[in-house]
C-alpha cells in the first residue's frame, strides 16, 4: 500500500475559470492542512479569511468542484470523502470564496493503501538508549512498536493513536541495553481490525560509560520465578556523578535513565499514565557549593528526557504570593509529587513559619500541600500541617517536625492520604477534589484515631513509615493499606518500652497490610512481612507484585552500612527469597517494580530474555 502525497499542483476555480482575482495571493486558511485517509473515510474541512467566514464557498478536489468518485467527493460544507476504491492519484482540496473569489492554498490528502506504503523511519533521540520511531498512519489507526535483538523481537511499546485526521505517530522506543543493536518494527492496527506490518529497522544504542553505572548486583537465591516488570530506581547520595534516576531489567542491566543536572537528585521519580516520567529535582545538600545549573523543581519528561512541563519552587512561591497566602517562604519541594486525574499537581513542600514570642518552639520545620493547576498556572488549594496538628505532638522533636514523605490520591472519595514519618502518622485529608476544608479525617498510628486488637498495639503501629499504597480495590470505607514500616523507636509493650533498649527486642522493619474501617475507626494487621534481620532507619518502599509476591526496598539497614537492597519474596507462612538487588554506595530512596516503561504494557521475564537473546551484559 502507498501513502500518496500531493505535488505542487495549483488549481483554478471551478469550471476552469481564469478570473485574475481567483489567481491572487491566497489569504484563506484551510484546516486541517493535511490528512491521511483510508478508502471511504471522511474528514471535515473548514476555511476562513482572517476573522471572516467565507460566503458561498466553492469546495474543489484537484480543481473539480465537488470532486469526483475517483478522486473523492467534497460537499458544499467541506466534508471530504475519499474514493471507495484505492487510488494512486494525489489529492488536493481547495476552496474559493464566493465574494472575493480568492482561492486558498491547497490542503493535502494522502491516500493510504494497506498493501503498499512508505516505510517508517528510526532515528536517535536525546537519550542514547531511546530510539525515535516515526510512522505515517491513517485516520482511526493506532501504532505500536515491537523490538528485540533479533527479528523475533520479544517486547512491545504501548499503542498510540493516530491524529484525528491521520498523520505522523512517533513512538519513543525504550527498554534497550546500552551499546547493543536492536531490530524494531511498527505494527499498525487499522479500524477494520487488520494489522499492517512495517519493514524491519535496526537501531544501535549508544554506549553508557562504566563510571556512570551504579554498583548493582543481582542474585536469585531460590531459583524461583521472578515477577514481571522492570525495576525503577530512585537513588540518592550519588558518588562521582553516577546515575540516580534509572530503570534496570531484573539482571541489573540499565535499560533507561534520566540524567539530571550536576548537583541534582531525584526526589522522587515515577511513571505517569500518559507514558511520561514525573520527577522532583532536589538539590544535593551534601555539596558545599551546588552548581548553578541545579534547581529544585518538578519536571514532567518523556522517555527521551525532553522536558514537557516544569514547575519551580520559585513559581510556587510567586503563585502563593499572588493569592496572599501566609506561607510564601518555602524551604523546598521534597520526597513526593502527585499528578491527579484532572492534571493538577499536588506538591509537597516544607517551610518554617514565624512563631509567636514565648511559644517555646523555634525553629519548627513542617509541611504543606499545594494543589497547582498547570492550566491556570497558579495554586487552587493549599493545606498546612500547622493548621491541623498541635506542636505538642512531636515524637521526634519540632526541628524536623512532620517530615512528610508520600502523598497518594483516594479515588473513591477524592481525598488525599499523606504519610508523615516524624509524626508516626498516616492521615487522610479532606480534599474532596479541591472542595474540601483540609481537615484531618483520621490519623493512623500511635496516639491516632484507630484502635488495634488486643495484643497488636503498640508494637504493630507504624513508626517512621514510608510509601503507603492502597492494597484493595476500594480506597474508602473498609479498605486495606500497605506501607514500609521502618520501625524507628518502635514501642514493644503496654509500658511503652522502646525496641533496642537493654532487655528488649532489637528494632526491626516490616511490611504490614492494615485493614482500616473508617466508620468504626478500628483496624487490624491482616498480614505482615517482618524483616527481623533488617532495620532500615530511613526511606524504603513496598508493593505487591503481579504474581502475588511482595517486593520491598531496604534503603538504610543499620546492619549493612553502605548497601541498599531490594528483595522479592513469596507471601507464605515461611517466605522464600526469590530475587535480590544490591546497590552499593548509593541510597535507594525508592526501588520498585513497574510492569514496563509503558502504561498498560506488562513485560514478562521470558519476553525480556527473548528480546535480549543476543545481547551481552555491560557493567
Amino acid at each position: 500500500m502507498c501513502v500518496f502525497t500531493l505535488g505542487n499542483f495549483f488549481c483554478g476555480c471551478g469550471g476552469g475559470s481564469s478570473n485574475s482575482e481567483a489567481l491572487s495571493a491566497p489569504t484563506i486558511a484551510v484546516a486541517p492542512v493535511t490528512a491521511i485517509l483510508l478508502s471511504g473515510q471522511s474528514v471535515q474541512f473548514s476555511a476562513a479569511e482572517g476573522n471572516r467566514s467565507l460566503v458561498n464557498p466553492t469546495w474543489m478536489v484537484n480543481g473539480l468542484t465537488g470532486g469526483s468518485p475517483a478522486l473523492g467527493t467534497i460537499s458544499s460544507s467541506g466534508l471530504y470523502t475519499a474514493s471507495a476504491t484505492p487510488s494512486t492519484t494525489a489529492v488536493q482540496v481547495t476552496v474559493i470564496d464566493g465574494i472575493s473569489k480568492a482561492i486558498s492554498n491547497p490542503a493535502q490528502v494522502s491516500l493510504f493503501s494497506p498493501t503498499q506504503f512508505e516505510a517508517g523511519t528510526v532515528s536517535t533521540s536525546n537519550n542514547p538508549q531511546v530510539a525515535q520511531y516515526t510512522f505515517q498512519a491513517p485516520q482511526g489507526a493506532s501504532v505500536q512498536v515491537q523490538f528485540g535483538t533479533s527479528t523475533n523481537y520479544g517486547l512491545t511499546t504501548w499503542v498510540q493513536e493516530a491524529p484525528a485526521t491521520g498523520g505522523s505517530v512517533t513512538t519513543l522506543v525504550a527498554g534497550m541495553r546500552a551499546n547493543t543493536t536492536y531490530h524494531m518494527q511498527a505494527i499498525m492496527h487499522l479500524p477494520s481490525g487488520q494489522q499492517v506490518m512495517d519493514a524491519d529497522h535496526t537501531f544501535t544504542t549508544g554506549d553508557l560509560p562504566a563510571a556512570l553505572i551504579p554498583d548493582i548486583s543481582v542474585s536469585q537465591p531460590g531459583g524461583g520465578s521472578v515477577a514481571s516488570g522492570v525495576e525503577l530506581l530512585d537513588l540518592l547520595q550519588a558518588p562521582k556523578n553516577q546515575l540516580s534516576a534509572l530503570a534496570t531489567d531484573m539482571d541489573g542491566n540499565v535499560i533507561w535513565y534520566y540524567k539530571l543536572n550536576p548537583g541534582e537528585l531525584p526526589f522522587p521519580i515515577k511513571l505517569l499514565p500518559n507514558g511520561h516520567m514525573l520527577v522532583v529535582s532536589a538539590i544535593d545538600t551534601t555539596l558545599v557549593s551546588p552548581p548553578a545549573t541545579a534547581s529544585n523543581e518538578v519536571r514532567e519528561i518523556d522517555l527521551a528526557g525532553n522536558v514537557i512541563y516544569r514547575l519551580s519552587l520559585i513559581d510556587i512561591v510567586q503563585g502563593l504570593t499572588s493569592i496572599g497566602n501566609s506561607f510564601q517562604s518555602l524551604g523546598s519541594l521534597h520526597h513526593d509529587i502527585l499528578k491527579l486525574p484532572n492534571g493538577h499537581l499536588i506538591c509537597l513542600v516544607n517551610y518554617n513559619p514565624p512563631l509567636p514570642d514565648g511559644s517555646g518552639y523555634s525553629p519548627v520545620t513542617g509541611d504543606a500541600l499545594v494543589d497547582w493547576d498547570p492550566q491556570q498556572q497558579r495554586p487552587v488549594w493549599i493545606w498546612s500541617a500547622f493548621d491541623h496538628i498541635p506542636l505538642t505532638h512531636a515524637p521526634y522533636s519540632t526541628i524536623d517536625w512532620t517530615h512528610a514523605n508520600a502523598v497518594i490520591y483516594s479515588p473513591d472519595d477524592g481525598n488525599l492520604i499523606l504519610s508523615m514519618r516524624n509524626q508516626n502518622w498516616i492521615v487522610k485529608i479532606n480534599y474532596q477534589d479541591g472542595a474540601g476544608d483540609g481537615s484531618i479525617l483520621w490519623r493512623l498510628g500511635p496516639d491516632g484515631d484507630f484502635s488495634l486488637p488486643s495484643g497488636q498495639a503498640p508494637i504493630e503501629w507504624n513508626y517512621g513509615q514510608h510509601y503507603p499504597t492502597v492494597a484493595s480495590p476500594n480506597s474508602a470505607g473498609i479498605f486495606q493499606l500497605m506501607f514500609f514500616n521502618n520501625g524507628n523507636d518502635r514501642l514493644v509493650d503496654a509500658a511503652n518500652d522502646v525496641c533496642g533498649t537493654p532487655g528488649f527486642i532489637p528494632c526491626y522493619s516490616s511490611v504490614p497490610v492494615f485493614e482500616l474501617n473508617e466508620i468504626t475507626k478500628t483496624t487490624q494487621v491482616v498480614s505482615e512481612q517482618k524483616l527481623s534481620s533488617a532495620y532500615s532507619i530511613c526511606c524504603g518502599s513496598a508493593s505487591q507484585l503481579s504474581n502475588g509476591d511482595l517486593e520491598y526496598d531496604v534503603a538504610f539497614d543499620i546492619y549493612t552500612p553502605g548497601l541498599s537492597f531490594v528483595q522479592e519474596v513469596t507471601q507464605q507462612a515461611t517466605p522464600q527469597l526469590v530475587w535480590q538487588m544490591n546497590i552499593a554506595g548509593q541510597l535507594a530512596y525508592r526501588g520498585f517494580r513497574i510492569p514496563s516503561l509503558y502504561p498498560g504494557v506488562e513485560w514478562t521475564q521470558s519476553a525480556i530474555a527473548a528480546a535480549n537473546v543476543s545481547a551481552v551484559r555491560k557493567k
